[in-house]
């Protein structure tokens, strides 16, 4: 074995520089890993090369290709059209007796190989096996081929010959008539088996397969259905069709089938060759669009021309497919060509497998749609709709998470207690997501309870810390609860039942000529507190996380802020702001830009720090990041 390198599903970040390497983890797959799957080979298939390994001086352009279109077509195949687990491992073997040729081995193993495809209606046909063209691409491309079977597992692997120089041996011409028969027919591979054909394929062979290659890529990574409409119509039009339209359903509507000029059903967008007839063209299918019946499957479906005005009097074919993925529909893609009395069969199966990626791109926009309208709403439901104004105190503040449309694991707060009293809070919740919305949902309810019942600052870090690790206890049990009904499967009774949480707390009380401050600080960065002279020191001292030790008893601390006096405090998205190895707090960093920030009012002072932080590295913060700033006036 020459080279050997494993991808897994999901597999985002490859580790090492060449073979052997073990790049990602096992993990569901998803809409991305196709793209993924075809840039590990390249990746793979280039290190090889650059660390001269022997075997890799006959991976050609032609070899790469072969082994990126096989690869990308299996993982889609298991992946996104049957929903599983795979993984895959290439290698380079050497030739063996009474070989010529060294050869790429590609090895796609899908770990449920008895699980349903996905939204299939009906049993497939013994002729197209496993829902798509992979197993036909793999008998088409390489020279030997088999399927391993294995408990809970299902192996394709194929054997691409690479055709290098050997010793005693020519090398086999790149273009060579056996190297173009062996080429992949792009269309007559994709198009359905009834509809083969069998001449003229040499003009599309490959043109076909890089353009499905190129609108997986662009459309995976789009989570607005409608930028996904608009760039369906841009890839079809003009390559395949004259014109297009996309109709989507609206989700908030229920199931409407998504049949154009049904309820529900909205004409997402339109594309036409020549661009001053794209709106007249818009105003005939909304008038009358195409009546799709319901036997209607994904396959094309001929509908009648939408009038003369879409194509300028003359005459053509249109063809409609439901966008269809996880067994629901979710659009219709329409398309015309002025001219034709039918389209060739090897593009309504090329369009057909382009729609389901269509489907599956608008599928992949609602989930994440529906995720971030969630995090949003859990977002305001998590932090105050305002920040208190305390007498006698300046405030600002920054909250900035990582991301943007979700709840980060930060939060804060500063409310009035009572008569006189004001307090304020900083959090850090270990986690992000759901787990950490549990524990601030927990946790910023009951610092205002126990502050306004009169707790003093130390009390309420005692209480706060109590109720965590009986909420812990009461997940934990209730997790095994689950696991233990669940035969052992399921979520691990130690997952997602921590509540740590590093909590900056204080309390405010104004009185004439300053404002007396007391605040306790459990795991979190130490608040700074600045002199109108410059001087920085430490306002409080460090004890426990919340949620660790039980009865922990913690402790507070008062002072005096004057006329001028800034109090400063931040999460560890602040002091633990990357750049390479270092950290911003390297050397009292965080200290050192706060002194300098003497003179300047609460909002300048949160301002100066925010920018110093994010100029700190030229890649974004990776981490949430909130500051409060509270200055006497």
């Amino acid at each position: 074995m020459q080279g050997e390198a494993e991808f897994r599903a999901s597999a985002k970040d490859p580790e090492g520089s060449g073979p052997p390497a073990v790049v990602g983890t096992s993990l569901p797959g998803n809409p991305e890993t196709p793209a993924d799957a075809r840039q590990f080979v390249r990746t793979a298939l280039a290190d090889w090369s650059e660390l001269g390994v022997p075997a890799a001086a006959g991976l050609t352009a032609r070899v790469t290709d072969d082994a990126v279109l096989l690869v990308s077509e299996l993982v889609t195949n298991a992946v996104v059209h049957a929903g599983t687990d795979v993984e895959l491992l290439c290698r380079l073997d050497e030739a063996g007796p009474g070989e010529d040729t060294d050869a790429l081995v590609i090895e796609v193993s899908d770990h449920h190989p008895s699980r349903a495809v996905r939204g299939e209606p009906k049993p497939l046909s013994s002729g197209t096996p496993e829902y798509g063209r992979g197993l036909q691409l793999v008998a088409t491309l390489s020279e030997s081929w088999g399927i391993t079977y294995r408990t809970g597992t299902k192996t394709v692997w194929a054997r691409l010959p690479v055709e290098g120089v050997r010793a005693g041996h020519e090398p086999e011409p790149y273009a060579s008539e056996q190297t173009l028969q062996r080429g992949l027919c792009a269309a007559e591979i994709l198009a359905p088996l009834p509809k083969r054909v069998t001449h003229d394929m040499e003009s599309v062979n490959r043109g076909a397969l890089s353009f499905l290659a190129e609108a997986s890529d662009l459309l995976a990574g789009q989570f607005d259905e409608d930028l996904v409409a608009a760039l369906a119509g841009q890839l079809l039009v003009p390559r395949l069709a004259d014109w297009c339209a996309v109709w989507l359903d609206d989700a908030s509507e229920g199931p409407s089938r998504a049949v154009p000029g049904a309820p529900g059903a909205r004409l997402a967008r339109v594309w036409h060759t020549s661009e001053h007839r794209m709106e007249e063209l818009r105003r005939v299918l909304e008038k009358d669009p195409p009546r799709l019946p319901e036997a209607a499957g994904s396959g094309a479906c001929p509908v009648p021309w939408p009038g003369d005005t879409s194509a300028g009097g003359m005459p053509g074919t249109a063809l409609a497919y439901r966008l269809t993925a996880g067994g629901r529909t979710l659009g219709t893609l329409l398309i015309g060509r002025i001219g034709l009395i039918r389209f060739p069969d090897e593009v309504t199966g090329l369009i057909e497998d382009f729609s389901r990626r269509v489907a599956l791109a608008v599928s992949t926009a609602r989930r994440y749609q529906r995720q971030a309208n969630i995090s949003q709403v859990l977002q305001r439901g998590l932090l105050p709709s305002k920040v208190a104004q305390i007498p006698g105190v300046q405030s600002a503040l920054v909250y900035e998470p990582r991301d943007k449309g979700g709840p980060g694991g930060d939060f804060y707060d500063v409310f009035q207690a009572g008569d006189g009293r004001w307090c304020f809070a900083l959090g850090d919740v270990q986690g992000k997501g759901p787990e950490a919305a549990v524990v601030i949902g927990l946790a910023r309810p009951w610092l205002r309870l126990l502050a306004r019942e009169g707790y003093q600052v130390a009390e309420v870090l005692d209480r706060l810390n109590q109720l965590l690790l009986d909420d812990a206890t009461e997940a934990a049990d209730a997790a095994a609860a689950v696991v233990a009904v669940a035969g052992g499967r399921g979520v691990p009774s130690d997952g997602a039942t921590s509540r740590f949480l590093s909590l900056l707390y204080g309390e405010l009380i104004p009185y004439e000529g300053g404002v007396r401050c007391t605040i306790a600080c459990a795991g979190h960065p130490l608040p700074l507190l600045l002199s109108p002279e410059g001087e920085v020191r430490a306002a409080a001292s460090p004890q426990m996380l919340l949620g660790v030790v039980d009865d922990e008893t913690y402790t507070s601390e008062s002072f005096d802020l004057r006329t001028g006096d800034t109090l400063l405090c931040v999460t560890d998205g602040v002091t633990e702001r990357r750049s390479g190895r270092l950290q911003f707090d390297d050397g009292d960093g965080l200290a050192q830009a706060f002194a300098d920030c003497a003179g300047l009012d609460a909002a300048l002072v949160a301002e100066r720090i925010r920018r110093l932080v994010h100029e700190f590295s030229e890649r974004p913060p990776d981490d949430d990041m909130a500051l409060l700033v509270l200055q006497a006036d």
